[in-house]
């Protein structure tokens, strides 16, 4: 894992290349100001201060080059506005001139992150060094630099490497480090009191058997604070079995989780005066001669029965159980992260993760935290409505929704079944997944709505990074 400890410095004046920054507005004139030597050498390198363009600038000696980048606005920089510089940019130290860095130093973090767990890239550049007298913002900047590093990490392990089991070992690392009390449910007293969980993982084998880890973390007299995050660790559909393209990125389905994780880590780790509750319900949606089915009527932890129209929508089955679980400790917040639907990829693409809240003010802080971090979200209705759309004729709803319209609502609509109006409760349909390459942002494992939850939390509970 990247050490990014080592990329984040206080400057107390090191040798370092100087950078700067320039945007389309403000390049004619700045150009007008450099000596020819410099002109000559933009002109050569097609530099025109548009965002993410870098240009290396000769000084009086060889070794006293500098650096320029483009950005969209100097006068406000964004998280990854300077994260095409230090994937650029040769190995060494750097300095901003004239700019403090603020919220860009977390691009310039995230951009150098690798996964290479299976494989060595030996063309891999050396670390870029940023130097910053912002120094009250090296270790929050670090630490969700981490945070979004434990969810691309985990989200990009194949599930031969990342199941139940494996996700636990997470979970209790986690723990440990900040001495939350943890506790797993599997087995008989799992299918005894988290009866969903129990029947969609129970056809897995055994190595990857279902469970539902918890900790508990905080002074227990703070507001409490429960997140619920989707751990499947594979998604084959079950018995509804998908396509075998549909299964292709189904590694990615316990994203949930990974961001579940991730946030209890920003939590612990910034001190943050909550009581904190975390779930994660742990599985392997397999196929086997104990694969629950099509028409089944699985009694959950709450006590509604639920009809199974559908085995390939088994993430809500195991979040209505943790929710329940959830609920039981009376939290005046409860936030699950899951990849629940294809239907809210359709509607927002890969970018967007879909919230739905039962609450307007923590709807709007939520989307509020998220537009100041560049960590957007995009709020979908609650339509109460399509709650018919759920009917059974034989249970108290069904699991799946008929005729395929506003899939990514009915999920949710499911899981609001499960916690109570009197809990301010919020649902991130989250892909966890960046299919193209961003600066900051490669291909593959995503943290997507992470920090908005996190910035939510450090402005509700009093203490900001």
């Amino acid at each position: 894992m990247t050490d990014y400890a080592e990329l984040l410095k206080a400057d107390h004046d090191q040798a370092a290349h100087a950078i700067q920054l320039v945007d389309s507005e403000g390049f004619p004139a700045w150009l007008r100001k450099q000596p020819e030597r410099v002109r000559t050498a933009i002109t050569g390198q097609k530099f025109s201060g548009k965002p993410n363009e870098v240009a290396i600038l000769p000084g009086d000696k060889a070794a006293e080059w500098s650096a320029v980048g483009g950005v969209a606005d100097t006068e406000k920089l964004s998280t990854w506005c300077l994260a095409k510089l230090a994937e650029t940019l040769p190995e060494g130290t750097y300095r901003l001139h004239d700019a403090p860095g603020g919220a860009a130093m977390l691009g310039w973090l995230t951009a150098q992150y690798r996964f290479e767990t299976y494989r060595k890239d030996d063309a891999a550049p050396g670390p870029r060094i940023l130097l910053t007298r912002d120094i009250a913002r090296i270790a929050p900047t670090v630490g969700q630099a981490e945070a979004v590093a434990l969810v691309r990490d985990l989200v990009n392990t194949p599930a031969a490497d990342m199941g139940p089991a494996d996700l636990e070992s997470a979970a209790v690392e986690i723990a440990e480090a900040f001495g939350a009390v943890l506790t797993v449910v599997r087995g008989e007293e799992l299918q005894t009191q988290f009866p969903m969980i129990h029947a969609v993982g129970r056809a897995a084998d055994r190595a990857f058997s279902p469970r539902l880890i918890e900790f508990r973390w905080g002074d227990p007299s703070h507001p409490k604070v429960a997140i619920v995050g989707k751990g499947v660790s594979f998604d084959s559909g079950g018995l509804d079995i998908k396509p075998s393209s549909g299964m292709r990125l189904m590694k990615k389905d316990m994203g949930g989780a990974a961001h579940a994780l991730a946030l209890a880590m920003l939590v612990m780790e910034s001190r943050l005066p909550v009581r904190l509750h975390l779930l994660i319900p742990a599985v392997e949606n397999a196929i086997s001669g104990n694969a629950f089915r099509p028409g089944d009527i699985l009694r959950s932890r709450k006590g509604l029965s639920v009809e199974i129209g559908n085995t390939d929508a088994e993430g809500r089955l195991i979040l209505g159980d943790a929710l329940a679980k959830a609920v039981e400790d009376g939290p005046e917040m409860i936030l699950d992260f899951a990849t629940l639907t294809g239907a809210a990829r359709v509607a927002l693409g890969p970018d967007l993760p879909a919230l739905f809240a039962n609450d307007d003010a923590l709807a709007a802080d939520l989307e509020r935290a998220g537009g100041q971090v560049d960590d957007p979200l995009w709020r979908l209705p609650l339509w109460s409505p399509y709650a018919d759309m759920l009917k059974s004729d034989i249970a108290d709803i069904n699991n799946a929704g008929e005729g395929g319209f506003a899939g990514s609502i009915t999920a949710a609509l499911f899981l609001q079944k499960f916690v109570p109006a009197s809990i301010a409760w919020a649902h991130f349909d989250t892909f966890a997944w960046r299919p193209a390459a961003k600066p900051g942002r490669p291909k593959g494992g995503e943290a997507l709505g992470l920090r908005a939850a996190f910035a939510m939390l450090q402005q509700r509970y009093g203490r900001t990074a």
